[in-house]
């Protein structure tokens, strides 16, 4: 990767990381808001702990050079399942909050689509696919 792949690739991956891990504040102290939008989409404390932890795991994974690619695919599976909550359960203005829980979620998914771009070299299996597109 060129030295200008390489900054937007931390800078994506710092703004994607960033966003999960700030909103893990709100999942593990249970804060009120997060414990209501968890059990509207049927997850209860379980699901939201759960999805904590993995979306914890996801950015430290993102943030460690070996291993950019194997968090940007759980990041994609969790922010993934996010937006189809907003989608099927809670709507883009979620409580009125003009979509940033939305937002905030596609910007995720774009970065780490992007991210997952730039780094397809490294995913051990798509070597060849990776190639293809050079």
């Amino acid at each position: 990767m060129s030295s200008t792949q390489t900054t937007i690739s931390w800078i994506l991956r710092i703004l994607a990381a960033g966003i999960l891990l700030q909103n893990l504040y709100f999942k593990f102290t249970g804060h009120p808001d997060s414990v209501e939008l968890f059990n509207t989409v049927g997850l209860g404390d379980a699901g939201r702990i759960g999805i904590g932890i993995f979306e914890l795991v996801a950015a430290i994974l993102l943030l460690i050079p070996s291993t950019i690619w194997i968090g940007s695919v759980l990041t994609l599976g969790v922010i993934t399942s996010a937006l189809m909550s907003h989608f099927c359960f809670l709507s883009i203005d979620y409580k009125g909050d003009g979509g940033i829980l939305f937002g905030l979620a596609t910007t995720v998914l774009l970065a780490t689509l992007i991210t997952l771009w730039l780094h397809r070299r490294d995913i051990p299996f798509f070597d060849r696919w990776g190639k293809n597109f050079d």
